[in-house]
Protein backbone atom coordinates (compact mmCIF):
# COMPACT_ATOMS: atom_id res chain seq x y z
CA UNK A 1 0.00 0.00 0.00
CA UNK A 2 1.18 3.51 -0.80
CA UNK A 3 2.37 5.40 2.27
CA UNK A 4 1.68 8.80 0.69
CA UNK A 5 -1.67 10.49 0.23
CA UNK A 6 -3.09 10.69 -3.27
CA UNK A 7 -2.32 14.44 -3.44
CA UNK A 8 1.26 14.00 -2.19
CA UNK A 9 1.89 11.14 -4.66
CA UNK A 10 0.46 13.25 -7.49
CA UNK A 11 2.71 16.15 -6.51
CA UNK A 12 5.77 13.83 -6.42
CA UNK A 13 4.98 12.34 -9.83
CA UNK A 14 4.46 15.79 -11.37
CA UNK A 15 8.07 16.63 -10.49
CA UNK A 16 9.50 13.84 -12.67
CA UNK A 17 10.93 15.49 -15.77
CA UNK A 18 11.04 14.14 -19.29
CA UNK A 19 13.78 16.43 -20.59
CA UNK A 20 17.03 17.77 -19.20
CA UNK A 21 17.23 15.09 -16.53
CA UNK A 22 20.43 14.69 -14.54
CA UNK A 23 21.46 11.52 -16.45
CA UNK A 24 20.81 13.30 -19.76
CA UNK A 25 22.87 16.32 -18.69
CA UNK A 26 25.76 14.03 -17.71
CA UNK A 27 25.75 12.32 -21.12
CA UNK A 28 25.52 15.65 -22.92
CA UNK A 29 28.40 17.05 -20.87
CA UNK A 30 30.63 14.09 -21.70
CA UNK A 31 29.78 14.30 -25.40
CA UNK A 32 30.51 18.02 -25.41
CA UNK A 33 33.86 17.51 -23.64
CA UNK A 34 34.75 14.91 -26.27
CA UNK A 35 34.07 17.48 -28.98
CA UNK A 36 30.84 16.06 -30.37
CA UNK A 37 28.18 18.45 -31.59
CA UNK A 38 24.55 17.46 -31.33
CA UNK A 39 20.94 18.59 -31.30
CA UNK A 40 18.36 17.84 -28.64
CA UNK A 41 14.88 16.33 -28.85
CA UNK A 42 14.34 16.68 -32.60
CA UNK A 43 10.60 16.64 -33.09
CA UNK A 44 10.87 15.48 -36.70
CA UNK A 45 12.38 12.11 -35.66
CA UNK A 46 10.37 9.19 -34.26
CA UNK A 47 10.47 9.12 -30.47
CA UNK A 48 12.09 12.58 -30.24
CA UNK A 49 15.53 11.23 -29.31
CA UNK A 50 17.28 12.90 -26.39
CA UNK A 51 20.47 13.49 -28.40
CA UNK A 52 20.90 13.56 -32.18
CA UNK A 53 24.34 13.42 -33.76
CA UNK A 54 23.54 14.14 -37.41
CA UNK A 55 27.16 13.82 -38.59
CA UNK A 56 27.27 10.22 -37.33
CA UNK A 57 23.65 9.49 -38.28
CA UNK A 58 23.21 8.40 -34.66
CA UNK A 59 20.71 9.08 -31.91
CA UNK A 60 21.00 8.47 -28.19
CA UNK A 61 18.16 7.85 -25.80
CA UNK A 62 19.00 8.34 -22.14
CA UNK A 63 16.54 5.99 -20.46
CA UNK A 64 15.50 5.94 -16.85
CA UNK A 65 15.95 2.40 -15.54
CA UNK A 66 12.59 2.42 -13.73
CA UNK A 67 10.43 3.79 -16.54
CA UNK A 68 12.04 1.86 -19.40
CA UNK A 69 12.66 -1.37 -17.43
CA UNK A 70 16.41 -1.85 -17.52
CA UNK A 71 16.58 -5.61 -17.15
CA UNK A 72 18.46 -6.77 -14.07
CA UNK A 73 18.92 -3.24 -12.72
CA UNK A 74 18.16 -2.48 -9.09
CA UNK A 75 16.41 0.74 -10.15
CA UNK A 76 13.88 -1.20 -12.25
CA UNK A 77 11.97 -2.45 -9.21
CA UNK A 78 8.31 -3.41 -9.21
CA UNK A 79 5.99 -1.03 -7.35
CA UNK A 80 4.05 -2.75 -4.59
CA UNK A 81 0.76 -0.91 -5.11
CA UNK A 82 -1.42 -0.77 -8.24
CA UNK A 83 0.64 -3.56 -9.77
CA UNK A 84 -1.58 -4.15 -12.81
CA UNK A 85 -1.53 -0.42 -13.66
CA UNK A 86 2.29 -0.40 -13.52
CA UNK A 87 2.68 -3.63 -15.51
CA UNK A 88 0.51 -2.17 -18.28
CA UNK A 89 2.40 1.13 -18.17
CA UNK A 90 5.77 -0.64 -18.41
CA UNK A 91 4.61 -2.94 -21.25
CA UNK A 92 3.44 0.12 -23.22
CA UNK A 93 6.73 1.95 -22.60
CA UNK A 94 8.78 -1.05 -23.77
CA UNK A 95 6.59 -1.53 -26.86
CA UNK A 96 6.83 2.17 -27.75
CA UNK A 97 10.62 2.15 -27.29
CA UNK A 98 10.92 -0.84 -29.62
CA UNK A 99 8.58 0.70 -32.21
CA UNK A 100 10.48 4.00 -32.28
CA UNK A 101 13.83 2.19 -32.50
CA UNK A 102 12.62 0.22 -35.54
CA UNK A 103 11.28 3.40 -37.20
CA UNK A 104 14.59 5.21 -36.68
CA UNK A 105 16.62 2.27 -37.98
CA UNK A 106 14.41 2.10 -41.10
CA UNK A 107 15.27 5.77 -41.66
CA UNK A 108 18.98 4.89 -41.50
CA UNK A 109 19.78 6.04 -37.96
CA UNK A 110 21.95 4.13 -35.50
CA UNK A 111 20.09 3.98 -32.20
CA UNK A 112 21.91 3.82 -28.87
CA UNK A 113 20.53 3.64 -25.34
CA UNK A 114 22.37 4.91 -22.28
CA UNK A 115 20.80 3.76 -19.03
CA UNK A 116 20.39 6.04 -16.02
CA UNK A 117 22.47 3.69 -13.85
CA UNK A 118 25.43 4.05 -16.25
CA UNK A 119 25.55 7.76 -15.43
CA UNK A 120 25.72 7.10 -11.68
CA UNK A 121 28.97 5.17 -11.51
CA UNK A 122 32.17 5.19 -13.52
CA UNK A 123 32.01 8.23 -15.82
CA UNK A 124 35.30 7.31 -17.50
CA UNK A 125 33.72 4.01 -18.49
CA UNK A 126 30.68 5.88 -19.86
CA UNK A 127 33.01 8.19 -21.80
CA UNK A 128 34.75 5.15 -23.33
CA UNK A 129 31.40 3.59 -24.21
CA UNK A 130 30.19 6.76 -25.92
CA UNK A 131 33.42 7.03 -27.90
CA UNK A 132 33.11 3.40 -28.99
CA UNK A 133 29.44 3.80 -29.97
CA UNK A 134 30.16 6.75 -32.23
CA UNK A 135 33.11 5.27 -34.13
Amino acid sequence: MDTLSKDKRSWNMSRIKGKDTKPELIVRSILHQLGYRFRLHRKDLPGRPDIVLKKYRAVIFVHGCFWHRHEGCRFAYEPKSRQEFWRKKFRENIARDKEKRIELEKLGWKVHVIWECETRTDLKRLENRLTTLLH
